[in-house]
């Protein structure tokens, strides 16, 4: 069984998600952390759980999403995997965190290449990769469809969805993510864990998420013609 531990991280209140199972393996996924306090507040959950962190998984390339990449990869000697698409959003994470003034370490580029339909696997748990193209080329979710879980990062929050006006995003992508891969594929008693904000479910997104019910909206309506 797999169990989920949330963080808070950074100004911008990223969220960092830490997902173990019995066997005490774990993956890190966005380690958003960029303080000492933050840092120490990660390698405490997983020293007093006894966890063994094998792998440390991006749902985009975002800087406020990697900022504590470098960290955790030189702490626990393990490597990124990352859609291609964005693999070149870590070689500028950087760069575009000094425009925020913050400052972070350069991402390792140790990376490996995850891709829509891929499992990524932990202990005895795994996790399916669903491409989600629109908040970045290269987004993805995280999807345990037996224990319902699915982590969305940037693509769908409670509530809300990730923003297409950067240069990396695409708003017809961003639709279609979330009208064929989301709706469609995402069982409607699933818990979603967001990149920003509350967990929520994919029920309650369904009924009350405006940009899900009028994605969906626009969809149905262009296929009928």
């Amino acid at each position: 069984m797999i169990t989920v531990k949330q963080f808070y991280f950074n100004d911008l209140r990223e969220c960092c998600y830490v997902l173990s199972d019995e066997t005490r393996e774990c993956v890190i996924v966005d380690p958003g952390l960029s303080t000492e306090r933050e840092r120490e507040r990660l390698k405490q959950y997983i020293s007093e759980n006894g966890l063994k962190p094998v792998k440390l998984l991006c749902t985009h390339g975002h800087f406020d999403h990697t900022m504590g990449n470098r960290f955790v990869t030189d702490t626990y000697g393990i490597r990124t995997y990352i859609h291609p698409e964005d693999r070149d959003l870590l070689k500028v994470a950087k760069a575009t965190s000094r425009l925020f003034d913050i400052h972070i370490d350069d991402p390792s580029l140790d990376t490996v290449d995850i891709k829509d339909g891929d499992k990524v696997t932990f202990g005895n748990s795994s996790l399916d990769v669903i491409s989600t193209p629109g908040h970045t080329w290269g987004s993805v979710i995280f999807y345990n469809e037996a224990e319902k879980i699915c982590l969305t990062g940037d693509t769908l929050f409670a509530g809300n969805c990730g923003r297409t006006d950067l240069p990396e995003g695409d708003s017809k992508a961003m639709c279609s993510s979330l009208v064929d891969k989301v709706a469609r594929m995402i069982r409607h008693d699933a818990t979603i864990y967001p990149g920003h904000g509350p967990e929520s479910t994919m029920l309650e997104e369904l009924a009350h998420n405006p940009y899900l019910r009028k994605g969906t909206w626009l969809r149905f309506n262009m296929e009928d013609f």
